[in-house]
């Protein structure tokens, strides 16, 4: 079943799983504070403007934080996830997460967003927005 909210989401981590989204969703607040955060395609969401720009889930063996423009991000540490402009970093431990890395990634998502709001409308293709 999927979790209606984001407490709930948490709540059905383990202890480990469970730091390490509470510190990726404490960094998400402060770092997007203009963004509408949610359960959606049942994980965590964060949203500008009705465009995903960051999230996280849990895979089978970590938590996945996700930036949907993150492949056009300057600061290093990402991998390329899909065949958009998504990237991600995975971990497996609260000690992994860089506060330092993790601010700039959210300062760099604010800037550069690609329009995932309206890919279906222009049939798969992105577009940046300004």
């Amino acid at each position: 079943m999927q979790p209606a909210t984001i407490d709930a989401y948490h709540s059905a981590q383990s202890e480990p799983d469970r730091q390490i989204c509470d510190l990726l969703r404490a960094a998400l607040d402060r770092g997007l504070p203009k963004a509408e955060s949610r359960i959606w395609h049942a994980h965590p969401v964060w949203f500008l403007e009705g465009n995903p720009i960051a999230g996280y889930s849990k895979l089978k063996s970590c938590v996945r934080l996700m930036f949907w423009s993150g492949q056009t991000f300057e600061t290093p540490g990402l991998t390329p996830s899909g065949s958009f402009k998504a990237a991600e970093v995975r971990y497996t431990e609260p000690a992994q997460v860089d506060p330092g890395a993790l601010a700039q990634w959210l300062s760099e998502a604010r800037d550069i967003q690609w329009d995932y709001k309206n890919i279906v409308k222009r049939k798969g293709r992105l577009e940046r927005l300004k």
